[in-house]
């Protein structure tokens, strides 16, 4: 009989461009939840006990804030982003680029007009 045995995405994600493929096309899904699991996945591939050692976190809290049943305050996802040396870069989608920017002084000037 085959044994079947529980895949962790951890074990294959040995290089820098892995890791960044792996982030880039899980945010792309725009699900939260599953980005907060690959964020874990990719600890875990570099050590929880180093990202704790560097994020002044514990280990233990590392674990429990990265499964599927929590929401870690963004604080703790940006200092575990940045203890694995991974940056966010944000862009206009290509449905923004068109629409102008409002001008947000103008509304509040006429707010106050108003008033």
């Amino acid at each position: 009989m085959t044994e079947i045995t529980d895949f962790d995405t951890a074990e294959y994600l040995d290089s820098e461009e892995k890791i960044a493929d792996y982030l880039s096309s899980v945010i792309e899904e725009n699900d939260w939840s599953a980005f907060l699991l690959a964020v874990g996945n990719v600890a875990k591939a570099r050590g929880m006990s180093n990202i704790a050692k560097e994020t002044g976190l514990g280990r233990e809290s590392l674990y429990k804030a990265f499964n599927a049943n929590t929401q870690p305050k963004f604080e703790t996802v940006m200092r575990v982003l940045n203890a694995l040396h991974i940056s966010i870069q944000l862009q206009p989608t290509s449905d923004n680029i068109t629409r102008p920017i409002r001008d947000v002084n103008r509304s509040q000037r006429r707010k106050r007009i108003a008033a």
